[in-house]
C-alpha cells in the first residue's frame, strides 16, 4: 500500500510539473494575479473576468522571468481572453481528450502565483454532459463541472488529467454552484475568432421576452420590451406580440432564441412567427450584432 501511495503521489507530482511548464501568472487586475496557459506559440489563454485592463499586463513565466502581454481579444460569454506574449519560445500546452471523460475521474487545477509559483489542487470531475449555453450567452461544447478548490488566482489556469495533459481552462465565473472547465475544443474555437477579429460576434433581436402559455397548450415568448430602433422593432415587432417560432423552429424559452442567434446569423434575415391579436403573422428580422461592452 505504501508503495502504491508513493507511486500515485509521484505520478500526480509529475503531472503538475509537466502542466506547470506552460502555466503563467497574469497580472491584469488589482490585488492579486490570475493564471493563464501558453496555448499556442506566443498566445496565452486566461479567464476573461480577471482582465481589468488592456495595457500593462504583466506575465510571470514558468521560468520565473517577467514579461508583458497585450490583450488580443476577450469573450465574456465563455469567460475566455487571449493575450499575445511579447516574446516567444516558452513551451506550449499538451492536450488530452475530453470525449471519454466520466464523472469521478481525478483531475487537477494548475495555477501560478508570482510569489509562490505553481499551485495545484486535486479533485474529481463531478459532472460531464453535452453542449450548453452559459448565462452570459456563450456556447460551450461540454459541461465539465469540477469538484475541487479553485483559489482566487486559479481561474484561467489549466485543468489537467493525471498525465498532465490539458483538458480545459478553469473558471469560477460561469456557475454559482462550482468551478467549471471550459473544454479545449471550445477554447480553440474562441481563440481562432479572437485572434481573427478581437471579439466573438453574437446575434440579437433587441427584445425583452418572457415565456407565456398559449391556448393550444404550447408555450411562446411574449414581448415585454422592444429596443428602440433595434432589429426586431425595425421589422415591426410590437410589445404584446407573442413569438412562437424563429427560423422555422419553435421557441419556448430564451435559450431557444439564443440558439438561433449564433455568429453566423448576424446581418442575415430570419423569419419570426408571431401571434398578434389572435392572428398568426410572419415578419422578417435582420439579425443585429449584440453590442459589446466597453473595455
Amino acid at each position: 500500500m505504501e508503495n502504491e501511495l508513493a507511486a500515485l503521489s509521484n505520478e500526480l507530482a509529475g503531472a503538475v510539473e509537466q502542466a506547470g511548464r506552460t502555466v503563467v501568472a497574469v497580472n491584469a487586475r488589482p490585488r492579486f494575479a490570475s493564471s493563464g496557459v501558453i496555448w499556442r506559440p506566443g498566445v496565452i489563454v486566461t479567464a476573461e473576468h480577471a482582465i481589468r485592463r488592456r495595457d500593462e499586463i504583466g506575465i510571470t513565466l514558468p521560468d520565473g522571468r517577467t514579461t508583458s502581454a497585450t490583450l488580443a481579444g476577450r469573450d465574456a460569454g465563455t469567460d475566455l481572453a487571449v493575450l499575445k506574449l511579447a516574446e516567444n519560445g516558452a513551451p506550449t500546452a499538451t492536450f488530452g481528450s475530453t470525449e471519454t471523460l466520466r464523472p469521478g475521474q481525478v483531475v487537477l487545477a494548475i495555477g501560478r502565483s508570482p510569489d509562490s509559483g505553481v499551485n495545484a489542487t486535486m479533485g474529481i470531475m463531478s459532472a460531464v454532459s453535452g453542449p450548453w449555453r452559459s448565462w452570459r450567452g456563450g456556447q460551450i461544447d461540454q459541461y465539465l463541472r469540477l469538484d475541487l478548490t479553485l483559489y482566487p488566482g486559479s481561474s484561467g489556469g489549466a485543468v489537467v488529467d493525471t498525465a498532465g495533459r490539458v483538458l480545459g481552462i478553469a473558471t469560477s465565473a460561469l456557475s454559482r454552484i462550482a468551478g467549471l472547465a471550459v473544454p479545449a475544443s471550445t477554447v480553440n474555437r474562441v481563440v481562432d475568432e479572437l485572434l481573427r477579429t478581437g471579439h466573438v460576434s453574437r446575434g440579437y433581436l433587441g427584445l425583452g421576452l418572457h415565456p407565456v402559455a398559449l391556448p393550444d397548450g404550447n408555450t411562446g415568448l411574449i414581448v415585454l420590451s422592444a429596443e428602440l430602433d433595434g432589429p426586431a422593432a425595425r421589422a415591426g415587432v410590437l410589445i404584446g406580440d407573442i413569438l412562437v417560432a424563429l427560423a422555422g423552429q419553435p421557441v419556448r424559452d430564451t435559450d431557444d432564441i439564443q440558439s438561433a442567434l449564433d455568429s453566423e446569423s448576424v446581418g442575415k434575415p430570419v423569419v419570426a412567427r408571431i401571434v398578434r391579436g389572435g392572428q398568426v403573422i410572419e415578419l422578417s428580422i435582420t439579425v443585429g450584432e449584440r453590442p459589446r461592452r466597453e473595455d
